[in-house]
């Protein structure tokens, strides 16, 4: 996607703890893009709970389940 395509789209900043455009936050510190605010609001929950899950897989993977 391009700049353009995105620019519509919603990050959450990890610099400012908030929810930002494109535009208003630098590539390193945006986690996204996201379809809509609330869910760019809850991005760190959404890592939390996917970061969790894996490691659910990853030990049954090597449990042998």
């Amino acid at each position: 996607m391009t700049s353009r395509e995105l620019a519509g789209e919603f990050w959450f900043c990890m610099k400012h703890r908030r929810v930002e455009k494109l535009e208003d936050t630098d590539s390193a510190n945006r986690i996204g893009p996201f379809p809509t605010e609330e869910q760019a609001a809850h991005a760190l929950e959404t890592i939390h709970e996917r970061e969790k899950a894996y490691d659910a897989e990853d030990s049954a993977w090597e449990d042998g389940d």
